[in-house]
């Protein structure tokens, strides 16, 4: 069985990107996210991409303080060292950069030009056939 890479998997998703400025409410940022049903959005200025922000940045770092969503930016609760990966990485390689950092969506880059986004979700999708290929006792 060949080895999938990210462009593999990128073919097979849709490519619309939803992404937020900096300085958008995080209210805004969690509609988008409730509209399109995602629950992370790259952060961009311009064509940069300076951070993530996701459900979990905004429950663990706003909620407890008990910050109103209305009241705080993205730029004030996103991830800004974001790892991101290249279509000629292997999903083996995405998967064990979001076990051992501990996230669950992974920007995928060409040069800095941000081009998809993979979850955990299409990971674990992509390494599902290789699994069903083992022997049953």
């Amino acid at each position: 069985m060949s080895t999938r890479v990210v462009r593999d998997l990128l073919k097979d998703k849709d490519q619309q990107l939803f992404t937020v400025a900096p300085d958008t409410t995080v209210q805004a940022a969690l509609e988008i996210m409730a509209s399109k049903r995602v629950s992370s959005l790259p952060v961009m200025i311009g064509s940069e991409l300076v951070g993530i922000f996701s459900e979990r940045d905004y429950i663990r770092r706003a909620v407890p303080k008990r910050i109103a969503p209305w009241d705080v930016l993205v730029k004030d609760l996103m991830t800004d060292k974001v790892i991101c990966v290249t279509a000629d990485q292997t999903v083996r390689e995405c998967m064990e950069l979001m076990t051992g950092n501990k996230f669950r969506h992974l920007p995928v880059v060409d040069g800095k030009k941000l081009v998809g986004m993979l979850s955990i979700s299409d990971i674990l999708k992509a390494l599902r056939p290789a699994r069903i290929d083992f022997p049953s006792f």
